[in-house]
């Protein structure tokens, strides 16, 4: 294809860009920073260090909610705005590959092609999260056997059954990292009267998280505020109570490996249980994650080498696998060609 090549993953928490030939170029949350007249102030980082700090003035919003399109005009500005600062003053439009939760509806995907060649792109094609993590993860997943990844990022976990380039069988759950983060912040004001933000469960979870309980408990003070004084305050909280809030979203996202696994044909199921399953997406970095999805299926589990970056980097491959890709329907489209779209209305 004419153009530059490039690959987005859309995460709900932040967005990557992989540029064909070389590699990941951009790393940014995802987020846009509006001023009181509805002007952008900020995009991806600037609009980040904004959020939950702000004033009245500032409104910052995160435009995909479970790796799908909850603000379309903040969403087309944003990919409009990466697309630009990746392609810089390339004459060409550039071909995309974006990635999405594998359960989303063909309405989603057709607003998700809109957007991005409403933002710029010459063409584009979308592919679901968990065979992009698989190809960036290194499997063979183009042969004929079954292999079974679990992609968990902010807003969904994807758990998947890949065989010959295709997902066979696939589920997603909204008990992912955002949702770990959200248990926290629940727990403490529940049970202790304290409200924190985001980004201080955020921390919680990465200093003292576990997906089982700790050997050796630890402690962490942080700082939030008084739900019934309003007035700040610094608190203590333990792994223990860290790992009680996050238990039952972590049950949900083992339930649903195992729903997968019973729904999956029987030989690709003995293929999963000869090859095990790979963990991949930001969630994999939960300590212990591995050791309790094993626990509960019983099968080996291993966390991939990269596996933050395993979507992105696998958008990068499937250019290279775009002959087989094509055999099970991801094929590039250019505006005119989205289904469902008046590409002569103004935008």
């Amino acid at each position: 294809m004419i153009g530059t090549n490039i690959g987005i993953d859309l995460g709900t928490t932040s967005v990557k860009a992989f540029m064909e030939g070389r590699g990941i170029v951009l790393n940014e949350p995802s987020a846009v920073a509006y001023n009181k007249d509805g002007a952008i102030v900020g995009i991806g980082k600037s609009a980040y260090a904004m959020l939950e700090k702000g004033h009245s003035g500032i409104r910052v919003v995160k435009p995909l909610v479970h790796g799908v399109v909850s603000d379309f005009t903040a969403t087309k500005q944003m990919v409009q705005y990466f697309i630009s600062k990746v392609c810089k003053n390339a004459v060409l439009k550039p071909n995309v590959i974006a990635c999405v939760p594998s359960m989303v509806t063909g309405l989603e995907k057709r607003t998700i092609l809109d957007l991005i060649t409403a933002a710029g792109a010459a063409k584009a094609c979308l592919i679901e999260e968990p065979l992009a993590a698989a190809l960036g993860a290194g499997l063979q997943s183009d042969r004929p056997k079954g292999i079974m990844i679990v992609d968990i990022g902010g807003g969904t976990a994807d758990v998947a059954v890949i065989t010959m380039g295709c997902i066979a069988i696939s589920k997603s759950t909204y008990s992912a990292g955002n949702a770990l983060n959200e248990a926290i912040i629940r727990q403490l004001r529940r049970e202790r009267d304290i409200v924190i933000g985001m980004k201080t469960a955020e921390d919680i979870k990465i200093r003292i998280g576990s997906a089982l309980l700790r050997d050796v408990e630890l402690g962490l003070t942080e700082k939030g505020k008084n739900y019934i004084t309003g007035m700040p305050v610094s608190f203590e909280i333990s792994s223990t109570e860290t790992f009680l809030a996050m238990k039952p979203k972590l049950d949900e996202i083992a339930e649903t490996i195992r729903s997968v696994l019973e729904e999956t044909p029987p030989e690709l199921a003995a293929d999963v249980l000869d090859s095990g399953i790979v963990l991949t997406g930001g969630g994999a970095l939960l300590r212990n994650i591995d050791k309790m999805i094993e626990n509960k299926t019983r099968i080996k589990t291993r966390i991939a080498a990269d596996p933050v970056n395993c979507v992105a980097l696998g958008m990068g491959d499937a250019f290279e696998h775009m002959a087989i890709l094509s055999q099970n329907g991801y094929v590039f489209k250019a505006r005119s060609e989205i289904g469902g779209l008046d590409v002569n209305k103004e935008e």
